[in-house]
């Protein structure tokens, strides 16, 4: 059978695993009355949850007598790991991209990683029918993104087709019969190269691991493409590193391919296609499984170095252990050894004295995903406000990573985004242009310093409207102090339950985070002062009970609803001595050092 390999390729929300979808419906994937999901390809709780593709998966449909193995990819810069592995699997990309919007800032990262690659593109322009639909200008901004990259002169002659995932068809013509998406299938068979391994089927068997899952029935399972060669189940091989070592032989037990949404055993794997392998207990991600008499690795492509860490710690305070099972820092060092072993893009490294280890990573929601997993898992964590990773170049001058920050605002606010990132957070405007109707869009190259917690002010400055996308975009000399959060915090200055007399009396002094008969504890981080010291105060005061009773001194104590934050807002807003204590049922703030003195005594010492 004819094979293909190809990703599939967008921004954020532009609507690849729709599409994916509308892909396995009509190939016949599905049989006619099977119950489906939408968006069948996000399996995970927390991908349906946030609408965000985080892991890639494969999947394959079968056109007329050609298999194709299909990758839905995510979109964000934060899983670019995943990204740069996936896109070495495959040999043609189709670019998806918004008619309205066209190219966004996560459609350029992985648009210049498969370009690197030589990969040619077909750009569908999806959600044709949205009433501000552009596509002509998306086009032509598509056509000027290849040509900024450095795209060649076939990546640049790329075919287009005009679609609407939703709706289930694809044309060549922006008003041609809109029935379906055969016309996208024959372009992918027309188009894509058949992969050239192919040709190389009598050469010892060799493939390069790009994924690493685990099965509850047969173990590790490691997914990549056959480079070269074929091999059968029960046969052996060995495991080699990056740098050529051996670190195993072992006897492959099953030999899983991608048929439709499912992955089924077959008995003989094939030079260029994509499956998984189980039967070994060592080799993972980017090794090189290969017949024992092959002693060169495939070379694996380098991953984008990490650019922000965070600390994770144990959960030390007075209501630990409440809520989850894992609370040693030894379950927490293995589940985060783990996560490490499958996320390429994430380093996990020791501090002094045991109880806490910093992870870096690429991004503040690639961090908030994993916490987020992990508390779902059980496990209580006391973590620390992001800090950038700086670098040194040759003269020995420090380095710091800037994104490039695409924003779309209404008009009436750019003056004030404007105003925040080029102002305090050190940013430089790069381009301002219309964006549509009443709308701006301000591209500027600023500081990951500068941008850590500016998510939240933004919403507020934009009154919700703001959106807001980051990409990595390169290393540049250190720009200075960049100042912090401006308000102080109101802290707990007791053991017990909160009373609503005591917060309702506490509401003039700043904006709360809890509500009445929340567990509270000294130290604990109750709502934002209006000034910008920190302000210790009593949330427990009850009102004094007296035998005199006047008209209207005894009406019912109506609170403000408190602030409550996401993982991530939390995160973001807390200080470099302040952590957030992380339960699979809470979110709390709280200072660092729980103790009045001992608090004092650090922040003397720090200054």
């Amino acid at each position: 059978m004819d094979l293909r390999n190809i990703a599939i390729i967008a921004h954020v929300d532009h609507g690849k695993t729709t599409l994916v979808d509308e892909l396995l419906k009509q190939s016949g994937t599905y049989r006619e009355n099977q119950a489906t999901t939408e968006r069948a390809m996000d399996s995970n709780d927390l991908e349906r949850e946030r609408g965000i593709t985080i892991l890639a998966k494969a999947t394959s449909v079968e056109w007329k007598g050609t298999r194709i193995n299909i990758v839905d990819t995510p979109g964000h810069a934060d899983f670019g790991g995943e990204v740069e592995r996936i896109l070495s699997m495959v040999d043609g990309v189709v670019l998806l991209v918004d008619a309205a919007e066209g190219p966004m800032p996560q459609t350029k990262f992985v648009t210049s990683k498969a370009l690197a690659l030589g990969l040619r593109p077909i750009v569908v322009l999806n959600k044709v029918d949205k009433p501000d639909a552009e596509p002509d200008r998306a086009l032509d901004e598509c056509f000027d993104l290849f040509a900024n990259l450095g795209a060649d002169d076939d990546q640049l002659d790329f075919p287009s087709m005009y679609a609407s995932g939703r709706s289930g068809w694809a044309d060549m013509e922006l008003d041609g019969p809109r029935k379906d998406l055969s016309a996208l299938f024959d372009l992918i068979v027309k188009h894509v190269p058949a992969p050239a391994q192919i040709a190389q089927r009598d050469e010892p068997f060799r493939m390069l691991a790009t994924t690493l899952g685990a099965d509850p029935f047969i173990g590790r399972i490691l997914t990549g493409r056959v480079e070269s060669g074929t091999l059968r189940t029960g046969e052996s091989v060995k495991a080699l590193s990056r740098d050529g070592k051996q670190i195993e032989n072992f006897r492959v037990t099953k030999i899983l391919a991608f048929r439709g949404l499912s992955q089924q055993p077959i008995d003989v794997a094939e030079a260029g296609d994509i499956v998984s392998l189980a039967g070994m207990a060592k080799a993972t991600v980017a090794d090189t499984i290969a017949a024992t008499d092959v002693s060169e690795p495939i070379q694996a492509k380098p991953i984008d170095p990490p650019t922000i860490t965070v600390t994770f710690g144990i959960n030390d305070s007075p209501l630990a252990g409440r809520d989850g099972k894992k609370v040693q820092s030894r379950v927490i060092r293995d589940r985060l050894l783990k996560e490490a072993e499958t996320n390429v893009a994430i380093r996990v490294t020791d501090t002094p004295g045991g109880e806490a280890f910093e992870v870096a990573g690429r991004g503040e929601l690639q961090m908030g995903v994993l916490i987020e997993n992990m508390r779902r898992e059980g496990f209580e964590l006391s973590i620390s406000r992001p800090q950038v990773l700086f670098r040194e170049d040759e003269n020995g001058k420090t380095l710091e990573p800037v994104e490039e920050v695409t924003i779309d605002v209404d008009d009436e606010y750019s003056g004030a985004v404007i105003e925040k990132i080029t102002g305090a957070r050190k940013g430089e405007l790069a381009e301002m242009k219309p964006a549509g109707t009443g709308k701006t869009r301000i591209i500027a190259h600023v500081p990951s310093r500068g941008l850590i917690g500016y998510q939240g002010e933004f919403l507020t400055d934009t009154r919700g409207t703001g959106v807001l996308n980051r990409v990595f975009h390169g290393w540049t000399p250190h720009k200075g102090p960049i100042p912090g959060r401006r308000a102080g915090v109101l802290i707990s200055m007791e053991n017990g339950t909160s009373v609503a007399y005591a917060l309702w009396n506490l509401e003039e002094r700043g904006k709360m985070f809890i509500g009445a008969q929340a567990d509270v504890y000294t130290g604990m981080i109750i709502g934002e002062h209006s000034r910008d010291n920190d302000l210790e105060v009593n949330p427990l005061k009850g009102k004094k009970l007296t035998n005199v009773r006047a008209s209207g001194t005894d009406d019912a104590v109506r609170l403000t609803t408190p602030v409550t934050m996401s993982l991530e807002e939390a995160i973001a807003y807390i200080d470099n001595d302040e952590l957030v204590e992380v339960t699979p049922n809470a979110i709390r703030l709280r200072k660092r050092h729980l103790d009045p003195h001992e608090r004092k005594r650090h922040a003397r010492a720090a200054s």
